[in-house]
């Protein structure tokens, strides 16, 4: 796999914390390139960003056609239209990877079913305040992860929780090393329309057009930087923003599913009841529960979501 994996790093305000993400990456023998694709940051994230390329060969600048700030799912997509490896990895500019991040891939990828792999992400404290809030959120959590060696459908199907065993939560981005050729072949690019959860919702369609492989799943092989602005912590569970978000990402879900023909009934069940449970809980008053009564009614299995609760509240 040498010189083969493009890595993708979307830049926004990450000054603090880039030349680390990009250091991390940049000696591996399996990477071809690093592309950073600052998004209009308000710091100094672009001067680092044209420093850092100008130093190495391998680091790669681009910027959006209107030098704008479009968000994180169009920002991938332009490293992905530029990227020229035969696989692609993404890293969040605030994280970081360890050395043993594409031991898997070394295997895994040689086999031409597997599409792509991906792994377990540890995390880093690097401020007090951040360490409190992503425990408070996330119970101290060391890993974010899948429980058993998954493959194939087993991903798809775990991530959405009909998996026949306890899949685990989920797996990080910055884990995942997929085919170019797979994401061209299947058109698949993030929603860009999504300003959060963009990733999770990529990675759900991902794993339902391509052979997805768990690789080393014990183990971080790359770190999440836990800080004071870290988005994933700010937003206190069903909330009134938290609904909102999970709303429009399980609805981007639910179009995507309704328009694709090939998937099971029980999938297309699964997407549109947790959607619709976030779509309830946007509702008020005697509208609400009116709402809440029918829907159960017409699909009592709403009940037995893990977001049964949520609107109700």
């Amino acid at each position: 796999m040498n010189q083969e994996i493009s890595v993708i790093i979307p830049v926004y305000n990450a000054g603090l914390f880039l030349e680390k993400a990009v250091y991390s990456a940049v000696d591996f023998d399996e990477v071809k390139e690093i592309i950073l694709i600052e998004d209009q940051s308000t710091d100094n994230s672009l001067e680092i960003c044209q420093n850092l390329a100008l130093i190495n060969p391998k680091i790669k600048l681009f910027q959006h056609p209107d030098k704008g700030n479009h968000g994180a799912g169009a920002t991938r997509n332009l490293g992905i239209e530029k990227a020229t490896g035969l696989f692609i990895s993404f890293l969040d500019a605030d994280d970081y990877y360890l050395p043993n991040r594409f031991d898997a891939e070394k295997e895994l990828l040689d086999y031409e079913k597997i599409e792509g792999t991906f792994g377990a992400l540890g995390v880093e404290y690097i401020t007090e305040k951040g360490k409190q809030e992503y425990q408070d959120k996330f119970k101290n959590a060391p890993l974010t992860t899948v429980n058993y060696p998954a493959e194939g459908e087993e991903v798809f199907k775990g991530l959405l929780g009909l998996a026949t065993h306890s899949f685990g939560t989920f797996f990080h981005l910055n884990t995942l090393t997929v085919r170019k050729s797979a994401l061209e072949r299947h058109k698949l690019r993030f929603n860009a329309n999504l300003r959060v959860h963009q990733d999770s919702e990529f990675i759900i369609r991902l794993s339902y057009y391509c052979y997805l492989k768990a690789g080393i799943i014990d183990q971080p092989i790359a770190i999440r930087g836990i800080h004071d602005n870290n988005r994933i912590t700010k937003i206190i569970q069903y909330s009134p923003q938290y609904n909102q978000r999970q709303y429009i990402y399980w609805k981007s879900l639910s179009d995507w599913a309704g328009s694709e023909n090939n998937l099971p009934p029980e999938v297309k069940k699964r997407i549109y009841l947790i959607y619709k449970s976030f779509d309830l809980s946007q509702k008020k008053g005697a509208v609400k529960y009116s709402q809440v009564l029918w829907e159960s009614i017409k699909n009592p299995d709403i009940l037995k979501t893990r977001y049964r609760f949520n609107y109700l509240k």
